[in-house]
């Protein structure tokens, strides 16, 4: 579990975050929605240790990572993996010098036993006969996928997204999202995820945390945002005339029982 306790954000005089509380759970796709601007970005780097807060505090299970060092903060780190927006693979390497990359990096692995678990996450995500592929000669979803077989390579207790769908079509994106979602509860990992997908918030919304204007407005999950009288919420997720309909279908169902 990732607990927030009133994290605080400024650059100069501008406040970005203004007190977020919050929890990631275990086992859970955690996700963190809101409008551009409205700070969800800046939290997730800071929940990372990319960013550094300005007050607050922010613990993983019952250690404060705020208050660690460089080479405590490394330990935590050891057990994070990421997926970046546009997968931040790199061209000159192929598919399995990619995800062997952190490996290489942060392990004393034999060769074999590294060419074990490159296979192992490949085939977790679904992927053979790509090994020798290079980035650019794979479609991106499958660099998508590369991405999230990089991310957990690691066995990683803490698995971060950031707008995994972004740049997919819908039918890529639907695979995507359930990937993640599986793998998520397969290793019990505490997924949080960056996105403003409503097909990924109505699909894999375990835990919900809505920002706005740098506050935390709404926490729910799924089965509650079409039933939700949160106004924040409703004009964020309701600007689209599908989910209008679909939430007054919604709640015409609800009281018909």
């Amino acid at each position: 579990m990732i607990r927030t306790i009133d994290i605080h954000k400024s650059f100069g005089d501008q406040e970005v975050l203004k007190g977020i509380t919050t929890e990631f759970f275990p086992g859970k796709t955690n996700l963190i929605i809101g409008r551009s601007g409205a700070g969800k970005t800046v939290l997730l780097k800071i929940l990372v240790g990319l960013v550094s807060p300005t007050s607050g505090d922010i613990f993983y299970g019952d250690v404060n990572f705020s208050q660690l060092n460089k080479k405590e903060m490394r330990t935590i780190r050891m057990k994070v993996g990421m997926l970046f927006q546009g997968s931040a693979l790199f061209d000159s390497m192929t598919v399995e010098e990619n995800i062997r990359f952190p490996l290489d990096m942060f392990t004393h692995m034999t060769w074999k036993e590294k060419a074990m678990q490159v296979d192992s996450c490949l085939e977790r995500v679904s992927l053979g006969q790509v090994h020798k592929k290079y980035p650019s000669e794979v479609s991106g979803g499958m660099q998508k996928r590369v991405g999230i077989a990089r991310a957990i390579v690691l066995n990683p207790e803490y698995l971060f997204c950031d707008e995994p769908n972004s740049g997919l079509d819908p039918k890529t994106a639907i695979v995507i999202d359930e990937l993640i979602r599986d793998i998520t509860i397969d290793k019990n990992i505490t997924t949080v995820i960056n996105t403003h997908d409503m097909n990924s918030v109505m699909e894999i919304g375990d835990n919900i945390v809505l920002v706005h204007e740098g506050r935390l407005a709404w926490r729910g999950d799924k089965s509650q945002v079409l039933e939700s009288t949160d106004e924040t919420l409703q004009q964020f997720i309701f600007a689209s005339p599908f989910l209008q309909r679909l939430r007054a279908s919604a709640l015409e169902r609800s009281q018909e029982g």
